[in-house]
C-alpha cells in the first residue's frame, strides 16, 4: 500500500511538471518506474485525474516496472467531447447556439478565403441552376395552390435573400435552404383550409407562421435540435432516397407528359428527351471522369467539377440548334420563366396586414402551426444531419463524429427567417435535402479511389449562389439570358441531382442488392455479419415507409406527411424490441 501510495505521489509530481510535453517520460523512483503519457496542456487536477481513467494494479512481486502496470492517458479533448449522449435533451437558454457560433465564427475568415478556388468557381455555377430552376418550379405550383396569393416571384424573392442570409449566418453553411414538396402540400392545405372558414389566406399563412417561427425559437435556445439524437441512418436512408426520388420521378413525368400532351408535337417531344438525356448524360459521364485515366489528373478533376455546367450549357446548345434549324414552330421548346418586373405576383403590397384578421383566428392558427413546426423541424434537421455525416470528413467548428455540431444556430437562423417570411408572405424555406448534398459532394475532395478524404468548408459558393439568383430577379440582362434556358434541360438537370446523392445510400445499395447475384456480387461491410435473409426483411421494411411517405405526400392527406417522418424513428426501435431484427444484426444494418 506504501508503495502504491509513493507511486502516486509520484505521478502527481511528474505529470505536474511534464504537463506541457507530449513525449513518453520515464521517472524512476527505486525499482520503480511510471510511464506517462501527457497529451493535454492543462495542469492537472484530481477530476481530470479521474476523468483520465487512472488505472493501477497492485502487486505483492517485486517491481521493475509499473509502465504497463499503471498509466495516466488524458484523451484528445475532441475524442472526449465527440460523444452526442453526452448532451442533454434540453440545455440552458442558447447553450447550444453559443456553443455552435463559439465553434464557427472564429473561422469566417477562412471561411471566406477558402472559397476562392476554380473548384468552389465550379460548385457555384452547377449549383446556381440547381437552385433557381426548383425555385421557379416550386413558384409556379405555389401560384396555382394558392389563387395567385404567392407566386414566382415571391419564390425566387426568398430563394436569394434568405439563402444569402442563411449563407453568411449559417453554423453549417454547405446547407443549401429552399423550399420542399412537403412545404408545398402543407401551404396547399393550408390555403384550402383558409377558403372553407372564409378566412383570408395570406392573414393565415402569416399568423400561422408566426407561431411556427415562435415554437422553432423555443426549440433552438433550448437545444431541442438534439432530439435528433434519436435519429438513425435508418431514418437518414429513407428520406434522402424519397427526396431524391421525388428529383427523378418530377423529371421523368415532366419529358413523358410531352409525348401525350395534346398541344405538343413528335418532334417537340423528341427534342424534349434529347436536350434531357443530353443533360443528364453529360454530366453523369463527366462527373465519373476523375475516377479514370484519361487526362492528367488537374485537368480531369477540373473538367469534372465543371460537368453538370457543361451539360446545361450542351444540351442548350442543341435545343438552339434545332430551334434555328427547324424555326420555333416546329422545335420551340417552353424556356425557363422569369417575371420581367420585379413585385408581388397578385400587385398585392409586400406587408400582409396582419392586424386585420380576427383575434379567434390568430390564435387558432397555433393549431395548423404546430404541423408546421414538426416539417420544418424535422426537414431542416435531418438535411443538417446529412450534411455534417462523417463520411464527408468536415473539421471546421466540428467535434469528431459528432452530427449535432451547427444544429442549434442554424435553427435559431430559420426561426428568424420564418418570421420575416411570414410578414411579407413569401414561401418558409428550410434546408434542402438533395441540393445540400449535391452542394456538398460538388466540394468534397477525392483520392484516387475515388474515396471522400476531405470537403471544401467556406461560405462563399452559398453566398455566390444566392448572390446570382437575386441578380436574375432584380436585373433584366441575366433575365433575358436565362429565358434562353430550355425546361427540358433543367429536366436533365434534376435527374441528375436525384441520381447523383445515391451513391453513399446504403439502403439504395441494399435495394440493388436484391437484384444482384450474391456469389459474384462485391462484399459489402455487412455481408459476413447479417444473414442475407435478415438484411432482405430490413431493406423491405425500408422499401415499405418510402413507398407510405410518398403516397401520404401525393395524397389529400400530404398535410400528415411530417408526421410520417417522425414515426420513423419509434418504427426502427420497435423492430429492435420486438426482435423482428436483433439487437446485434441492427447494429451492424444501422451502424452510423
Amino acid at each position: 500500500t506504501n508503495l502504491v501510495s509513493r507511486a502516486y505521489i509520484v505521478a502527481l509530481l511528474c505529470t505536474s511538471s511534464c504537463w506541457h510535453s507530449a513525449a513518453f517520460h520515464t521517472t524512476s523512483f527505486g525499482k520503480t518506474s511510471l510511464g506517462l503519457k501527457i497529451s493535454s496542456s492543462r495542469s492537472p487536477t484530481f477530476s481530470s485525474l479521474k476523468k483520465a481513467k487512472v488505472i493501477a494494479s497492485v502487486t505483492t512481486k517485486p517491481l521493475t516496472k509499473l509502465s504497463d502496470s499503471m498509466s495516466v492517458v488524458s484523451p484528445p479533448v475532441d475524442e472526449r467531447e465527440n460523444n452526442k449522449d453526452d448532451e442533454t435533451l434540453f440545455e440552458g437558454p442558447f447553450k447550444g447556439i453559443i456553443r455552435d457560433y463559439k465553434a464557427r465564427l472564429p473561422l469566417f475568415a477562412s471561411d471566406i478565403k477558402d472559397g476562392l478556388n476554380v473548384q468552389c468557381l465550379a460548385a457555384t455555377m452547377f449549383l446556381f441552376f440547381a437552385c433557381l430552376a426548383p425555385a421557379v418550379g416550386f413558384g409556379g405550383l405555389f401560384d396555382v395552390a394558392t389563387g395567385g396569393a404567392i407566386g414566382t416571384v415571391e419564390m425566387v424573392s426568398s430563394t436569394a435573400l434568405c439563402g444569402l442570409i442563411y449563407a453568411i449566418t449559417s453554423a453549417q453553411p454547405l446547407t443549401i435552404i429552399g423550399s420542399t414538396g412537403p412545404v408545398l402540400a402543407f401551404v396547399a392545405c393550408l390555403a384550402q383550409l383558409a377558403k372553407m372558414l372564409n378566412l383570408p389566406f395570406l392573414q393565415l399563412y402569416s399568423w400561422t407562421g408566426l407561431w411556427t417561427s415562435a415554437i422553432l425559437f423555443a426549440s433552438s435556445i433550448t437545444s431541442a435540435s438534439n432530439l435528433v439524437k434519436y435519429l438513425t441512418r435508418f431514418t437518414d436512408e429513407i428520406f434522402s432516397l424519397l427526396i431524391s426520388c421525388i428529383f427523378v420521378f418530377e423529371a421523368v413525368s415532366d419529358v413523358g407528359r410531352t409525348f401525350s400532351s395534346p398541344a405538343s408535337t413528335f418532334t417537340k417531344a423528341l427534342l424534349t428527351l434529347t436536350c434531357a438525356a443530353s443533360t443528364f448524360t453529360i454530366a453523369t459521364l463527366l462527373k465519373g471522369l476523375r475516377k479514370t485515366s484519361l487526362f492528367p489528373s488537374r485537368m480531369r478533376n477540373t473538367i469534372s467539377n465543371f460537368a453538370p455546367t457543361i451539360g446545361v450549357v450542351t444540351a442548350s446548345l442543341i435545343a438552339r440548334w434545332a430551334r434555328v434549324v427547324h424555326g420555333t414552330k416546329l422545335a420551340g421548346l417552353p424556356s425557363l420563366s422569369i417575371p420581367a418586373v420585379f413585385g408581388t405576383t397578385s400587385g398585392r403590397p409586400w406587408l400582409v396586414p396582419i392586424l386585420d384578421f380576427p383575434v379567434w383566428a390568430r390564435w387558432a392558427a397555433f393549431l395548423p402551426a404546430l404541423m408546421a413546426t414538426v416539417l420544418l423541424f424535422l426537414d431542416q434537421n435531418i438535411t443538417v444531419r446529412l450534411v455534417n455525416n462523417p463520411r464527408w470528413k468536415m473539421e471546421k467548428g466540428r467535434r469528431k463524429n459528432n452530427v449535432l455540431d451547427g444544429m442549434h444556430a442554424d435553427m435559431f437562423i430559420v426561426s428568424i427567417l420564418t418570421a420575416a417570411q411570414s410578414l411579407v408572405a413569401i414561401p418558409w424555406l428550410v434546408a434542402a435535402t438533395v441540393r445540400s448534398l449535391s452542394h456538398v459532394g460538388a466540394l468534397s475532395k477525392y483520392d484516387k479511389e475515388g474515396k471522400v478524404v476531405g470537403t471544401i468548408e467556406q461560405r462563399m459558393t452559398g453566398i455566390s449562389i444566392h448572390s446570382l439568383i437575386g441578380c436574375a430577379v432584380l436585373f433584366s440582362k441575366p433575365r433575358r439570358l436565362l429565358t434562353q434556358v430550355p425546361l427540358p434541360v433543367l429536366m436533365g438537370l434534376f435527374m441528375y441531382l436525384g441520381t447523383s446523392s445515391l451513391p453513399g445510400n446504403e439502403m439504395w445499395e441494399r435495394v440493388t442488392g436484391l437484384f444482384k447475384d450474391k456469389t459474384v456480387a462485391p462484399k459489402q461491410r455487412w455481408s459476413d455479419k447479417v444473414p442475407d435473409k435478415v438484411t432482405s426483411t430490413f431493406t423491405l421494411i425500408q422499401v415499405a415507409c418510402l413507398g407510405a411517405m410518398f403516397w401520404v405526400k401525393e395524397s389529400p392527406f400530404g398535410v400528415l406527411f411530417p408526421v410520417v417522418i417522425a414515426m420513423l424513428a419509434p418504427l426502427r426501435f420497435a423492430l429492435e424490441k420486438q426482435g423482428i431484427i436483433k439487437k446485434e444484426y441492427m447494429d451492424v444494418l444501422d451502424e452510423e
